[in-house]
């Protein structure tokens, strides 16, 4: 398996590393690519070529970075920044999808490294026959993400909201009529609607609505969800339930009830996206939102696994 490089780097004779030492960063494993893909690509470090390292049949996409910026202290307070994060996981797709877009590519997870070349190659050729298994699995197939969120629900009004014009003056008549009978009503019935419409009771009526609303509005979109994924996995290869994504990522109000991958042969694109539109458009689906992405390399499906597992 892949390793990440520790923190105290040292030259072969066993010294600290100097300022100029580097790691290899390895992005992708292929079978076949161009060399001439992944010329210009900026990868992890600006002004160092990526290029190919030969591994028995296999190659891996690899760069030198600077080891003092890729220890394991440095990188874990530079991932910690979301900016700092997002230009890293950016930087590794690119390079990663220029390989996958001209032979058969099997992505490695952000941030795999190795202390120089030699180890990279002795350590991924120990892998080398899983590395050819998940290929020929994923081969011609493509990954597209489908996430499912709670639609916003609009709570009950507090008060009646005038939804038409005044009322003709035979309904106002009519509730003027209504009026005067209930004056005149005996005592005791006078009395028990003075309880029934106490300002304490009617606002525990409005809680009890307002969480019964909630839970219907969640059990639909839950429904919903559960459907949305077994109609794509009809479709798919494979699928595979990924965790959740608090609001802290989603957005304020973006309750996420489906966060999911599916692996799907190239050419049924228009098929995944057309259950996705008739979806959207079915009775039962309009407490909830689909977001579609892709299509993508296979991230989701290179670790070997259970490919319909859930993570």
């Amino acid at each position: 398996m892949t390793r990440p490089l520790p923190g105290a780097v040292v030259t072969p004779g066993g010294h600290p590393a100097t300022t100029t030492a580097t790691a290899t960063y390895v992005f992708a494993v292929c079978h076949g690519c161009d060399p001439a893909v992944l010329t210009g690509l900026a990868g992890q470090a600006a002004g160092a070529p990526v290029r190919l390292l030969r591994f028995g049949s296999l190659e891996a996409v690899v760069q030198d970075v600077p080891a003092e910026m890729f220890g394991e202290e440095a990188l874990r307070e530079r991932l910690a920044n979301r900016a700092e994060l997002e230009h890293c996981a950016r930087a590794h797709h690119a390079v990663v999808a220029a390989a996958a877009g001209r032979a058969p590519t099997l992505p490695l997870p952000l941030a795999t490294l190795y202390l120089s070349d030699e180890r990279a190659r002795a350590a991924l050729r120990e892998d080398e026959n899983r590395f050819r298994s998940v290929m020929g699995r994923i081969a011609g197939r493509v990954e597209w993400g489908v996430k499912v969120y709670a639609a916003p629900g609009r709570p009950p009004p507090t008060r009646p909201e005038r939804t038409g014009p005044p009322a003709p003056a035979a309904a106002t008549a009519t509730a003027q009529t209504t009026t005067t009978l209930t004056a005149t009503a005996p005592p005791e019935t006078t009395t028990a609607a003075r309880t029934n419409t106490r300002p304490g009771h009617a606002y525990l009526d409005r809680a009890r609505g307002a969480r019964r609303a909630r839970e219907e509005r969640q059990e639909a979109g839950l429904n919903a969800a559960a459907s949305v994924d077994r109609a794509l996995r009809d479709i798919a290869v494979a699928g595979r339930r990924l965790r959740s994504h608090d609001t802290g990522v989603t957005g304020a109000g973006r309750v996420q009830l489906l966060n999911a991958a599916y692996l799907v042969d190239e050419g049924r694109e228009a098929d995944l996206i057309g259950a996705v539109e008739l979806l959207r458009t079915s009775p039962g689906y309009e407490r909830v939102e689909l977001e579609v992405t892709g299509p993508w390399v296979p991230y989701s499906f290179v670790d070997g696994g259970d490919l319909d597992a859930d993570q």
